[in-house]
């Protein structure tokens, strides 16, 4: 989608208008409500846009590296890539709750979205959230970019005012809060004209219990050491199944000792009969009521997050395919559509 010659005009913001956005707070009283998926998804987007470009580029930096043995100058950092995608939600007088995101398709040519991709993607959310409406729409970066406008004033069609949330992908350890900046946009006078600008607006984290157990979750799974927490977690699996590998075999152990110690083929040993016999006086502790209870209950929990994990891949399959068929299916129907309206 093309935005009008005369937005994109004036959408090139003069340096007084971008130190006004930065400086400037927002003065329409709204308060906003931000969930934690919604920074999930956008760092989610973020990191798989980055490491797509990295492996990309690994090809091309072999070619050059296997075309040219001489010495070069280091080559300029890769900078980094930048996302963007809708931020949908409800508005209940005058607090807005952002509940959830999804991605845009932005043009790398004119640097302008894709109306039918944007489209698409919100009949397909109507289906699903209809109370949900599009809020604005989210990008990454240090700062406000000066092409950033073009992209507001593109979705106030959908809505009049949308919000601008701004992820700043960068890790900064001195920073204590969120790297997270919801901006607004205000119509001020700037060098005798009025000018659309970005100002600042304060934002709360709102947060459900789904949301709160799944934070918990990724916050025990992150890693310290620069490991993924995939690999944390298969190390720790693998330390698991080493002991019990490591115990099922001395008990084999003491049981195959046991048995012939009572063939005759060993002669006894009481001292090691009684240590024996101490050993499995302890096992009938492990039968105890609560013992079996909490057995079930563990091992009930663990079956239906297995059931859990299958029935999401199915329904991740069938979401596919379903979206197949539609697609396969509104081309059918076009063409039929169109041969009936001829007759």
């Amino acid at each position: 989608m093309s935005a009008p010659s005369d937005a994109a005009a004036s959408a090139q913001p003069a340096p007084a208008a971008a130190a006004a956005a930065a400086a400037a707070t927002a003065s329409s009283g709204l308060t906003f409500k931000l969930h934690p998926l919604v920074i999930v998804n956008v760092s989610d987007h973020y990191t798989r846009v980055k490491a797509q470009a990295a492996f990309s580029a690994e090809p091309a930096s072999a070619g050059k590296a296997q075309a040219s043995c001489s010495a070069e100058a280091p080559s300029e950092p890769a900078v980094p890539p930048r996302v963007f995608g809708c931020v949908i939600g409800v508005q209940r007088g005058r607090t807005v709750e952002i509940f959830n995101s999804f991605e845009l398709v932005i043009d790398p040519v004119t640097g302008t979205l894709e109306r039918a991709f944007l489209e698409k993607k919100l009949e397909l959310y109507k289906k699903v959230f209809p109370d949900f409406y599009v809020l604005g729409w989210y990008s990454t970066g240090s700062d406000v970019q000066d092409t950033d406008m073009l992209i507001h004033k593109a979705l106030m069609d959908i809505n009049e005012s949308p919000v601008y949330l701004l992820l700043n992908p960068a890790i900064n350890h001195s920073q204590k809060d969120l790297p997270v900046t919801i901006y607004e946009s205000e119509l001020h006078v700037i060098d005798g004209g009025p000018q659309l600008i970005f100002v600042r607006s304060n934002y709360t984290i709102e947060t459900v219990e789904a949301e709160r157990i799944s934070v918990d979750h990724v916050a025990h799974l992150k890693p310290s050491d620069g490991s993924s927490a995939a690999t944390q977690l298969a190390a720790h699996l693998t330390g698991i199944h080493s002991a019990i590998k490591m115990l099922n075999s001395r008990v084999r152990v003491i049981q195959q000792y046991l048995g012939s110690m009572q063939k005759g083929d060993i002669p006894l040993d009481n001292s090691l009969l009684r240590q024996v016999s101490s050993l499995v006086r302890r096992l009938p502790a492990m039968e105890s009521e609560k013992f079996q209870d909490d057995f079930l209950t563990e091992y009930n929990d663990t079956l239906l997050m297995t059931y859990l994990a299958m029935f999401t891949n199915c329904s991740s399959t069938m979401n596919e395919l379903v979206e197949k068929f539609n697609t396969t299916y509104e081309r059918t129907t076009a063409r039929r559509g169109g041969r009936g309206a001829f007759m």
